[in-house]
């Protein structure tokens, strides 16, 4: 205790909290105090996909005429402020999107043969899924063969037979060592959302609203708060509580 808090300046109370909480070295006891402190790696080096995602979408929003994008989210906390998430960046960034969220009594979870049927059939071009999608073979396999284009964004393990997608954005998939490795299924379709703006030099006005719905998905889905998750919630946390959002200005009020 007495060593750490003299490498870090940080009062020994809080040291022998980090170290019951195994944080036992000066440089990651900072960075938990201080996330900022941390020299994050580019996403793109860390999720393999990423860069064929961004270039999904970016084809999408610049084709003439425009190319229809889906989402299929689900119905929880992460799933829905990862629909709206990534229905606002899109909407932002010009695209022709919508979105559907599986029904808790019809459906069950996940994207099935239904929704994707339906998708097919009001000319869906390209397909994403949040918190959702690693697990679901068949509907996947059903949308390439009804000629659409896939993006799999979700954060569940991953299984033996991973689904034929055109792209698969998954922090189980990456290493365990990344400070992405935490995220939940807001933070991956942050990640997307951020690096498909910045592609298009579209990314100002945008950060601060995705922030707060990544905070409210990533704290209700009970996420671990290390790495980004930890760095983007200090940020997201300050920014919620003057929120633009409508749909947050209401859980407030009611809440």
């Amino acid at each position: 205790v007495d060593r750490i808090s003299q490498l870090t300046e940080l009062d020994p109370l809080i040291i022998q909290v980090l170290l019951n909480r195994g944080i036992t070295t000066p440089e990651v006891a900072s960075t938990h105090i201080d996330p900022e402190l941390q020299t994050l790696p580019s996403p793109l080096e860390e999720f393999p996909d990423l860069a064929k995602s961004v270039e999904l979408l970016t084809s999408a929003i610049i084709s003439k005429p425009l190319q229809k994008i889906a989402i299929c989210g689900d119905y929880d906390a992460d799933g829905m402020t990862s629909t709206a998430l990534l229905l606002r960046a899109l909407k932002h960034l010009g695209a022709d999107v919508n979105y559907a969220i599986p029904s808790r009594m019809k459906d069950g979870y996940g994207i099935n043969n239904r929704i994707v049927e339906e998708f097919a059939a009001t000319g869906i071009s390209l397909i994403l899924t949040v918190d959702n999608g690693i697990s679901a073979y068949e509907p996947i396999a059903l949308a390439k063969k009804l000629g659409m284009n896939v993006i799999i964004t979700d954060h569940h393990d991953v299984p033996e037979k991973i689904p034929p997608a055109d792209a698969i954005l998954n922090p189980k998939l990456i290493s365990e060592t990344s400070p992405y490795r935490g995220l939940a299924g807001v933070g991956v379709a942050y990640i997307l959302a951020v690096t498909t703006a910045q592609k298009l030099g579209l990314l100002a006005g945008l950060t601060d609203q995705l922030l707060e719905l990544f905070t409210l998905g990533t704290i209700a889905d009970l996420a671990p708060l290390v790495g980004v998750n930890r760095r983007w919630l200090k940020r997201g946390l300050r920014k919620i509580l003057n929120s633009k959002i409508i749909g947050v200005q209401a859980l407030m009020t009611e809440a």
